[in-house]
């Protein structure tokens, strides 16, 4: 049996899926909806001038447009903001491709319809409590709190909905209608594997996601917003200043110097490194899985960018050394995912 933990999804804080799982029935409908549509997505994702599919890749993976991230040395992580992200450090990454933007609902829908695969969330989620009971298909979706209700400051706004899934990302009652390019969410980090898998591909390294968000930001140095994030107080008033107050299709906002889409804000991204509290963490050859001293025993991935859930008062991880660590048996409504590829894997 999976035990299942919500990870530290925004304040470093571990939630158990027996926590969140429900008395009665699913959230119904979708909580967060689209405040308006302030842009058009590109007919061609290729800006920057190393834009393109690299040579060698497979005609399933020519609509999703990859740019070339050159090698480089940075200083990885940070001291000052959050524990998590320290101590600072050098780091020396390889170059390689990245997708140019989140993985699409229209684009996991062909990797679906060509393989047959079923996501985690559609097969069914173990519930701790009672182990012997079924695996119960859905996921964790955000539910605004009401404020004249009062609310417990960590849950209030999680709950794990049946019936939620990538098709239906904020209860079975909701529908990708309109959303085919807005990122895929609710897919666990199994999902996300299968389809960078499909294409020769794998998950970012959190090293390689780090690199290609460099110069990439919340706002620009006018104040005008180039991130999907939340504006207002959070969790009770989100303004949507910068046009939505879910997630926006990809490619919304301004690309980082890289040409690259979306690092910060939007969703979180699911990375192929394990998470562990602090990049110094002792032992780290114990918990070949990872380790959250929040989530002991749960195995857990690094996450990275943020997304339209980060406010200034709470959560501001919209920085490229930001990280958090999730179950990896989770998906939820704002995380989901892009790919990258080596130059040795276009070589194979």
């Amino acid at each position: 049996m999976r035990w299942l933990l919500v990870s530290a999804l925004l304040a470093g804080l571990g939630l158990g899926i027996a926590r969140l799982w429900p008395a009665d029935s699913a959230v119904a409908g979708s909580a967060i909806r689209p405040l308006s549509a302030v842009c058009e997505v590109p007919a061609t994702m290729s800006a920057g001038l190393s834009a393109g599919v690299p040579a060698g890749v497979s005609a399933t993976s020519a609509e999703a447009a990859m740019v070339w991230v050159p090698a480089g040395s940075f200083t990885m992580g940070a001291e000052y903001t959050y524990r998590e992200e320290g101590p600072a450090h050098q780091e020396t990454v390889a170059g390689f491709w990245m997708d140019q933007t989140e993985v699409t609902n229209a684009r996991f829908a062909a990797f679906v319809e060509a393989t047959g695969y079923v996501t985690l969330a559609e097969r069914g989620i173990s519930n701790p409590a009672d182990p012997a009971a079924p695996p119960v298909p859905g996921s964790a979706v955000f539910v605004p709190p009401d404020p004249e209700a009062g609310f417990d400051p960590f849950l209030s706004w999680w709950q794990f909905a049946p019936g939620a899934d990538w098709r239906h990302p904020q209860g079975p009652d909701s529908s990708l209608a309109g959303l085919e390019q807005h990122p895929v969410v609710q897919v666990a980090y199994e999902d996300a594997v299968a389809y960078a898998a499909w294409l020769g591909h794998t998950l970012p390294t959190e090293a390689q996601f780090e690199l290609a968000a460099q110069g990439t930001s919340r706002e620009d140095a006018s104040g005008a917003w180039i991130s999907n994030t939340w504006q207002g107080f959070f969790p009770m008033q989100n303004d949507g200043t910068d046009g939505y107050l879910g997630s926006a299709p990809v490619g919304c906002y301004t690309a980082n110097p890289l040409g690259l889409y979306d690092l910060i804000g939007n969703v979180w991204e699911w990375t192929g490194s394990p998470y562990y509290f602090g990049h110094d963490f002792p032992a780290m050859s114990d918990y070949p899985e990872g380790y959250d001293p929040n989530q002991p025993g749960e195995p857990v991935a690094v996450i990275k960018g943020g997304s339209y859930l980060c406010a200034a008062n709470y959560c501001m991880r919209y920085r490229p050394e930001a990280r958090q660590g999730q179950s990896k048996g989770l998906g939820t409504s704002h995380i989901g995912f892009r790919t990258v590829l080596v130059p040795s894997a276009v070589a194979d």
